[in-house]
């Protein structure tokens, strides 16, 4: 019964984000592969204004940009149940053991569903040192990613 009225309040909790102003999400995540786990907390800030949407995992801005390359959050959308994210990553070609890679990309789309807490990644990667090692094309992966908090208004 109390699963029953979690699932219900996180469902309505998260269908009505915007109209009631909120912008802070932030949850709990794992992600499990070939025997390893990793646990991390994932933040994000909804656009709003002159503030665009911002992703941050366990504290690191998911925006960088630096000689290497650059990542950015190209959009969060709600669209109930799910939270949909953009990120796209551009990197310069480069050298690493005498092994020289092209440039590359890397197109993520994440669809959350914060009241069962699936998370599927779908990577769509050309180039560079991860089409060289993980390959070129589309990588999915699935994770859990469950509310740590009720969702908030910054400031």
């Amino acid at each position: 019964m109390n699963l029953s009225k979690l699932l219900l309040c996180s469902g309505l909790a998260f269908s009505c984000l915007t109209a009631w102003g909120i912008d802070v999400l932030e949850f709990n995540c794992k992600r499990s592969e070939k025997g390893y786990t990793e646990e991390y907390e994932m933040k994000m800030i909804l656009a709003s204004g002159a503030q665009k949407a911002k992703v941050f995992l366990d504290g690191r801005d998911l925006d960088h940009s630096d000689v290497f390359g650059a990542q950015v959050v190209k959009s969060i959308t709600i669209a109930r149940p799910n939270i949909l994210i953009a990120i796209e990553a551009n990197f310069e070609p480069e050298e690493i053991m005498g092994v020289s890679y092209p440039a590359g990309n890397v197109l993520t789309n994440i669809t959350l569903d914060p009241v069962t807490g699936k998370y599927i990644k779908v990577e769509k990667i050309q180039g560079g040192i991860l089409g060289a090692t993980i390959g070129n094309g589309t990588h999915i992966s699935e994770e859990t990613c469950l509310p740590s908090k009720m969702p908030y208004k910054s400031k």
